[in-house]
């Protein structure tokens, strides 16, 4: 109930304030549980997402964002999962809860497969978990390019500037091959089969941003600091 009185409130004045278009909303299904995978370029990537989406927009967003009382409320409102980059138990109980609280009840998650934000102007190689998520749950993967975000608000800023132009692309579902054995998804696991669909993916992802791809991670001179 809070998203959709947040998303009511918030969407006539986003689309006052910003020259938004959005392509390709059709290629979301329209039931059912499937992946939104997009480039992350801004803070503002989650607003805007959720925001031409007419189902209800699960995010994996970065745990710092909870531990700060200027964005925790609208991340706890929103109905956001925290998880952590460095990895370990607590990323995998996040993926674990995307699996079974999200997919599991065939909602959308939403996802940024480069794992943080950029300050180039590429689009870097994708961490796999998204692939996992597609491979072990069944569900299709939609790649999102979002363009203009980062001049509506640049990395480290907290003001959002006025009457910019943004686009929201998505692009047709993917999806990876489900595990032969589902009560066991990690037996015959291929790793490499999971990293050539998710080079795929982000390829797809910056050519719907109109960005180049870097077969490389986000090096940590790149990550956003807040």
């Amino acid at each position: 109930m809070t998203y959709w009185l947040l998303k009511g409130i918030l969407s006539p004045v986003f689309f006052v304030l910003w020259r938004v278009k959005v392509e390709g909303r059709e290629n979301i299904p329209k039931h059912g549980a499937v992946v939104l995978a997009a480039n992350h370029q801004s803070f503002c990537d989650s607003f805007f997402i959720p925001l031409v989406v007419r189902r209800k927009v699960t995010f994996l967003a970065k745990a710092e964002y909870f531990d700060s009382k200027k964005t925790a409320w609208f991340f706890r409102a929103a109905g956001q999962i925290p998880i952590h980059r460095g990895g370990g138990s607590a990323s995998e109980r996040a993926l674990e809860t995307a699996r079974t609280e999200v997919l599991g009840r065939g909602h959308v998650l939403g996802l940024y497969p480069e794992g943080t934000r950029t300050t180039d102007a590429f689009v870097h190689k994708g961490r796999t978990g998204v692939t996992r998520l597609s491979r072990e749950c069944g569900v299709p993967i939609v790649p999102v390019g979002v363009v203009g975000t980062v001049e509506v608000q640049p990395v480290n800023s907290n003001f959002m500037h006025p009457f910019k132009k943004v686009i929201i692309r998505f692009g047709p579902p993917m999806q990876m091959d489900p595990p032969e054995n589902p009560d066991d998804p990690l037996e015959g696991h291929d790793h490499t089969e999971c990293r050539t669909f998710t080079d795929r993916l982000m390829h797809e992802i910056a050519k719907l941003s109109e960005r180049d791809y870097v077969d490389e991670y986000v090096p940590a001179r790149a990550k956003a600091t807040a």
